[in-house]
């Protein structure tokens, strides 16, 4: 249940002000449809975080446990300090929605904006750290939703609202206190 909890946390909370939930707020905006968008964004985001969780757990096979403690602590350090910059959305990202319709742009769109993308990455490095890949990607799939679901309904309204400061420096410090635990855990074993 942690690894479930502590993936849907992270991801909600690093999610607040990020390319996708801008992207959610653009498609929403344009196309007044949040059904097709949140479907969109569930595949997509399920089958980006699946292969980051599958990652994470192949990972976890080649690397020995001593080595992986220490690729995990640097990896939540750096989520920490990636997590406080802000995201810029890139308007080609929105523009294949005239091509595939709305779920399919939304498919693609938010794939493709999470490939390589801290939630991505935090997936694939939660993953080898419970391992447990599907109830960390069931995780993170949730964080994602809780963070878009709103925008596709509320959109740019609320979103001025929100301290993105607090929100980016929230989320630091949780990689942060995940780096912090990962390496407590390395002491132990020297």
């Amino acid at each position: 249940m942690e690894a479930f909890l502590l993936s849907a946390g992270i991801v909600a909370i690093a999610k607040i002000g990020d390319k996708t939930q801008l992207l959610a707020f653009i498609l929403a905006a344009r196309f007044k449809k949040p059904v097709p968008i949140i479907l969109g964004i569930l595949i997509a985001t399920l089958f980006n975080h699946g292969i980051a969780g599958a990652l994470g757990t192949w990972i976890t096979t080649i690397i020995s446990p001593e080595k992986l403690r220490w690729l995990l602590t640097i990896s939540f350090f750096a989520m920490a300090l990636w997590t406080l910059v802000p995201d810029k959305i890139e308007e080609e990202e929105t523009l294949m929605a005239n091509h595939f319709g709305i779920f399919g742009a939304t498919l693609i769109t938010f794939f493709l904006a999470e490939m390589g993308d801290k939630t991505q990455i935090a997936t694939v490095a939660l993953s080898a750290h419970y391992a447990m890949p599907i109830i960390v990607v069931l995780g993170t799939t949730l964080g994602m939703l809780i963070a878009d679901v709103p925008a596709v309904f509320i959109g740019n309204q609320f979103a001025n609202k929100i301290p993105m400061r607090l929100v980016r420096i929230s989320a630091a410090l949780i990689f942060a206190t995940l780096g912090v635990l990962s390496l407590l855990k390395i002491d132990q074993m020297l």
